[in-house]
């Protein structure tokens, strides 16, 4: 998270966000949260998830479409995590910062179950997770926003593309890697219907719970973004594959049971697996400057995940090493 937006949060914007949800103190706690203050609360003896966000972060406007998407997904039977409204009604609920900008509470039906297990992970646990994808991607093909003005940003937005500030200086030819893949993917077709339109792009394990039945539910849609539906699945990829060997493997066998389940939803055309090498290499560099953002690198004792990503990553992508060397292509016959 931003330090100046830690630095603007405090007890009186969160009693604020609490009454605006009519939520009892001593029933609410705070949970894990990357890019914004994250709780769980009560109301009516039922649990639900309340976001603080920043408009450093995310503007209103796309605050109210990421919310609209999703209730948009739920009713079309998605397994999604709905939004829920405030006291007064409203999805998304600003609360004034006195310093010119504003938090933005909104409230979530809590997923049902927990975090996948080693064990959840069965052949048949991969084809439901491509299902879910797949659900979402026939449903957006759909949407549109209930106000233009709610219209969620491209994936290649100045905003959204802002890892050169946080790059070390002297990674030239990071740098130089980062605007290749940029060039690669902002010449594709993004005009067709079947292949773009608005996604999770965050859609890994960390965001979804799994039930006592082995049902998947997806939240946190903080980072959707109107992109290829081949883009969605890489980083599904990209958070799945392991780090100790085994990853071509691995690979091969995981994305044939996750695009067996996600063709029985939706269609992905084959002529998008060659891209699949430059989806991972955008969110491989991605990933490495909001490491370098948000965490000092040379102490990140703290935080085994993120240290081992970061362990050579900087020299592997200079040298141009594919995330996963594998011909995506061997895909085609899963879909």
């Amino acid at each position: 998270m931003e330090k100046r937006i830690k630095e603007r949060f405090g007890d009186g914007i969160l009693a604020e966000a609490m009454r605006r949800y009519d939520i009892v103190p001593g029933e609410i706690r705070l949970l894990d949260g990357f890019e914004s203050f994250i709780y769980e609360f009560e109301r009516g003896g039922k649990p639900f998830i309340l976001r603080v966000g920043h408009t450093f972060r995310r503007s209103e406007d796309l605050i109210r479409g990421e919310v609209d998407w999703i209730n948009h997904l739920a009713r079309g039977g998605a397994a999604v995590a709905a939004a829920v409204p405030s006291s007064s009604g409203n999805l998304v609920e600003r609360i004034d910062d006195d310093r010119g900008e504003a938090f933005l509470a909104t409230a979530f039906v809590k997923a049902v179950g927990k975090p996948a297990r080693k064990a959840d992970w069965t052949p048949a646990f991969t084809e439901q997770y491509g299902r879910v994808l797949g659900r979402m991607h026939a449903l957006t093909k759909d949407y549109e926003p209930a106000d233009p003005a709610w219209r969620r940003l491209e994936w290649d937005d100045a905003t959204m593309l802002d890892a050169e500030r946080f790059i070390p200086s002297g990674e030239a030819r990071v740098v130089e890697r980062y605007r290749d893949v940029l060039r690669r993917l902002g010449a594709l077709q993004r005009g067709d219907r079947d292949s773009y339109g608005l996604i999770h792009q965050d859609a890994h394990a960390g965001n979804f719970h799994v039930d006592e039945a082995g049902r998947i539910t997806l939240f946190d849609f903080d980072d959707c973004a109107y992109s290829w539906f081949a883009n969605d699945i890489a980083i599904v990829l990209f958070y799945a594959v392991p780090w100790d060997g085994g990853a071509v493997a691995f690979a091969e066998e995981f994305m044939g049971r996750f695009l067996s389940g996600y063709s029985e939803e939706n269609r992905l055309d084959p002529v998008w697996l060659p891209e699949f090498p430059h989806f991972l290499k955008l969110r491989e560099i991605d990933l490495y400057a909001v490491i370098h953002r948000s965490f000092d690198v040379e102490h990140l004792d703290d935080n085994p995940w993120c240290a081992r990503y970061m362990d050579g990553r900087g020299k592997r992508i200079e040298a141009g090493v594919p995330y996963v060397d594998y011909d995506f292509t061997r895909l085609a016959r899963f879909l």
